[in-house]
């Protein structure tokens, strides 16, 4: 069911019921890329939200991860939610450390699927600075036409490659503005390996053999920084692991969720 956070033109999904659950989707996407996770946990209340610009939502003047980790406060605030697991797919899972270094008390888990706590190096953000010229020459829809088949493994392409088609079919709901300023706003965020080495909740990193975008390696050094930490390997998956090997994404989200005590309490 659509819900609308007060007057910001912000939309969300509620569905389920109990102990509460954030799921935040990531650039170029809308929430609806959780469909198949949120189908394995209605015995939760899961608040999936699509971000200021895109899917259902109206743009925001300003995109930052900060920012937009207000509206994932103003969300719980709303729903009056104390605490929550947050998991965050990539852009997801920036604003999920933003929000947990700012909110750390209404934590109760964090998940960063295919997602990293380090700041673009300097390469990463020359990449994306070129994205946007390519982006403001080109457009939206041309730019994650281009991009989109380069986030999925070379056996995804070559034995699935249907479930590329969701996204490839979105590609024209984007506008440009929202597009940049979602590169600009992942440019400047921080490192955030703080949040990390901080946390008091357990932290699930969900990594995959072929991401390009977060490469396995760079994603395995963050493995040790957390005290608890659930780290999965999705060894056919780029950066789509949720889309390119479902089932076994399904269920690691669900057994690490299965495994905090406080998500097995009644709603809050």
């Amino acid at each position: 069911m659509w819900q609308t956070l007060g007057n910001e033109g912000v939309k969300y999904r509620k569905t389920g019921s109990g102990a509460a659950v954030v799921l935040l989707h990531g650039f170029g996407e809308d929430g609806h890329i959780w469909d198949d996770v949120a189908d394995a946990l209605q015995s939760y209340t899961l608040l999936i939200p699509d971000l200021p610009g895109t899917g259902a939502s109206a743009a925001a003047p300003l995109i930052d991860m900060d920012g937009m980790a207000g509206t994932v406060r103003r969300m719980l605030d709303q729903e009056g939610i104390n605490q929550t697991a947050i998991l965050g797919h990539s852009m997801g899972g920036y604003i999920a450390l933003a929000f947990a270094e700012k909110h750390p008390h209404r934590m109760t888990a964090l998940g960063l699927i295919h997602s990293t706590a380090f700041a673009d190096n300097e390469a990463k953000k020359e990449t994306r600075k070129k994205g946007i010229a390519f982006i403001q020459e080109h457009g939206a829809a041309a730019f994650l036409e281009t991009t989109v088949p380069n986030l999925f493994s070379l056996h995804t392409k070559a034995h699935h490659p249907q479930v590329m088609q969701p996204l490839l079919q979105g590609a024209h709901a984007f506008s440009e503005a929202a597009l940049v300023h979602y590169y600009e706003a992942m440019m400047q965020r921080p490192d955030r390996t703080a949040v990390l080495k901080a946390a008091t909740v357990p932290v699930l990193l969900l990594l995959g053999r072929h991401d390009t975008a977060v490469p396995p390696e760079d994603g395995l050094k963050q493995a040790s920084m957390a005290p608890v930490t659930a780290v999965h390997l999705l060894e056919k998956s780029g950066h789509m692991g949720m889309l390119e090997q479902k089932e076994e994404t399904q269920e690691i989200i669900t057994n690490f969720l299965l495994q905090i005590p406080s998500l097995s309490a009644p709603p809050q």
